[in-house]
């Protein structure tokens, strides 16, 4: 859809992903009235990827948005999570899923297909009352002008707003224009993932688990989407960024080239590797974790999502605390008719989100190398999987959120 007249009031919105759409789902259930527009720069909505992993800590925010019902239907389930050693196929640690984890946390653990859960919040905003969303839409620079910020498009088309939220991605350009700390940096590690059907999937694999592979330099993970009718696959591999190749994160990956990065692996793993019929390759970008509120808004414009926090998908909570983040910027809102402070309540925002999200990121970069280890690092690692596993693979800290604002708005 194109938009063909400026907006002058109420909230814009930059990107049209999970943060994007998480944000103008949460606002607009919160304060029905307030008027949100939402730009996206593709010509239409989608999602690409594949598989996602959603602690109970994103299913309890999608929940409370009344999606339970719509996540049931297209997300999977596992009931165990196991952690195998590529080499020799051995079961170095377990982790109890299903119904001991919506015991524990008063929500499942779930894995869903991207564009299902896009989907989902897509279908969930188009009976929003006052929300417009645009594609074909980019969003070139924004420029504060008193209690307005304008964005301006490609074609110079200008946008007026009380406050704008940026939630265009791990490349966003309006984060580099705002914070001036330049583009993200390859992490060394490149991602191959591919989808197949569950049946096509070798025998000897678990079928209700997230599984994870650990090797020297090396990791994997394979799990249930779309209703338990597909397996999601992902390896990751350390190396340099292929020759020639622009960064982003979606190319076309070769099964002989992330057979020459694995090397000689588990026979089980193997005949995964072999059963996917196509891969594709992502090259991993991100940022230093957080140093401060800062990096998520200044005045009226906050930034969420990969646009404030890429993660690591090593604690699999990328999309997760997306979710938290939408989810907490509503908890926050002043309830109607009381005028809204964007200035204030970014910064109130940004002064609760941070931290955590610096934790999430800090720890996947952690299990990076954990997961990667060699020598003594990768003895104590299985040694202290085999005697803690359950304790080690729980987090608590992460999986018992979003965190409640104390003491609501003030």
């Amino acid at each position: 859809m194109a938009l063909n007249a400026s907006v002058g009031r109420g909230l814009l919105i930059v990107g049209g992903g999970m943060a994007g759409l998480g944000a103008a789902l949460a606002l607009s259930r919160a304060r029905p009235e307030l008027p949100i527009t939402l730009l996206e720069q593709a010509p239409e909505f989608s999602e690409v990827g594949a598989g996602i992993q959603l602690g109970p800590n994103a299913v309890r925010v999608l929940h409370d948005w009344g999606l339970g019902d719509a996540l049931a239907q297209v997300a999977a389930f596992p009931q165990r999570l196991q952690v195998r050693r590529a080499t020799d196929g051995a079961t170095v640690g377990t982790l109890t899923l299903g119904a001991a984890v919506q015991r524990r946390y008063g929500a499942p653990y779930a894995t869903i297909h991207r564009a299902d859960l896009h989907a989902l919040l897509l279908r969930a905003l188009q009976d929003a009352p006052d929300v417009a969303l645009y594609t074909g839409q980019p969003v070139q620079r924004l420029q504060p002008r008193g209690e307005l910020v304008l964005a301006v498009g490609s074609d110079e088309q200008v946008w007026h707003a009380q406050a704008v939220l940026v939630a265009d991605g791990v490349w966003s350009r309006l984060r580099a224009a705002l914070l001036g700390d330049g583009a993200p940096a390859f992490t060394g590690h490149v991602a191959y993932r591919g989808l197949l059907p569950i049946g096509q999937a070798p025998a000897a694999l678990a079928r209700e688990a997230v599984v994870a592979w650990l090797g020297p330099r090396l990791h994997g993970v394979h799990y249930p989407v779309r209703a338990g009718a597909w397996l999601n696959v992902v390896l990751v591999v350390e190396g340099c960024l292929p020759p020639g190749q622009t960064p982003g994160w979606d190319h076309e990956g070769q099964r002989r080239q992330l057979q020459q990065a694995l090397g000689a692996v588990h026979p089980d793993l193997q005949a995964l590797v072999e059963a996917v019929p196509q891969w594709r390759q992502w090259p991993l970008f991100g940022r230093a974790p957080m140093r401060g509120p800062h990096e998520h808004a200044r005045g009226r414009i906050g930034l969420l999502g990969d646009a404030a926090h890429p993660m690591r998908p090593y604690l699999a909570q990328g999309a997760a605390m997306a979710l938290e983040d939408a989810w907490t910027l509503a908890q926050l809102l002043p309830p109607a008719p009381q005028p809204i402070d964007w200035p204030a309540l970014l910064r109130r925002w940004a002064e609760m989100r941070w931290a955590r999200n610096a934790r999430v990121q800090a720890r996947s970069r952690r299990n990076g190398v954990i997961f990667h280890a060699t020598g003594l690092l990768r003895w104590g690692r299985d040694a202290a999987l085999a005697l803690l596993g359950e304790r080690l693979l729980d987090q608590p800290w992460l999986y018992a959120g979003p965190p409640q604002p104390a003491g609501g708005w003030t």
